[in-house]
């Protein structure tokens, strides 16, 4: 089945929904996401029911930006419960009130790029951006991480968000190239308004 199909997969649902596959089958079984299953028994979910469930669960323009940062908080969840987070080493250095911390801040910063790009990204609206890396790297200096430890746990959750936007690019009905090339552009924008500015805190440290 290629990826511009009609109907997709429970791991391409989830996805594009940005939850555990396990969420999607929960809500298939309770008749609130339309499926099919295929002669082999397994589960296909139509695109635009998909992105018409989207759609009821947050009523935010544009939908794209919305599910990109469901998606991208999901798979956020997913590492922190189970993934390979637990072996990086900027994050053992971590109390566990520092951990919770920043899984608090990093909500706040999905939903500070999604009023970002809601609001035209526009370069007054970056001051936000610059705000979140002052108190992320405030944080985990006061832990005792270094500039290149903070970096390190930086990049790895904003590579969420860019990785969403590639697989909303890839699993949704074509759009013209320029629209998603803005797109990125926008958030590697306020992602780098935030790295600049962490790095800056820890020069002035």
């Amino acid at each position: 089945m290629s990826e511009t199909s009609e109907w997709v997969s429970l791991r391409q649902a989830a996805d594009i929904l940005g939850v555990h596959p396990a969420t999607v089958r929960n809500w298939a079984d309770k008749g609130d996401l339309p499926s099919r299953r295929t002669p082999g028994g397994h589960r296909r979910f139509r695109r635009a029911d998909l992105l018409h469930y989207a759609k009821t669960q947050e009523e935010v323009q544009p939908l794209e930006v919305q599910v990109i940062i469901q998606n991208a908080l999901g798979q956020a969840r997913m590492q922190v419960g189970g993934g390979t987070l637990t072996d990086a080493a900027w994050y053992n250095v971590m109390s566990p009130q520092s951990r919770d911390r920043m899984r608090t801040e990093g909500r706040r910063v999905l939903e500070e790029i999604r009023r970002y790009l809601a609001g035209g990204a526009r370069d007054e609206n970056l001051s936000i951006a610059i705000t979140l890396g002052k108190d992320y790297a405030a944080a985990l200096s006061v832990e005792g991480l270094t500039l290149p430890q903070a970096v390190r746990g930086f990049f790895y959750f904003s590579d969420f968000v860019i990785n969403s936007i590639l697989t909303w690019s890839e699993l949704t009905p074509p759009r013209s190239s320029a629209d998603w090339a803005t797109l990125l552009r926008q958030v590697n924008t306020f992602v780098n308004a935030m790295l600049l500015s962490i790095i800056e805190y820890y020069e002035e440290d």
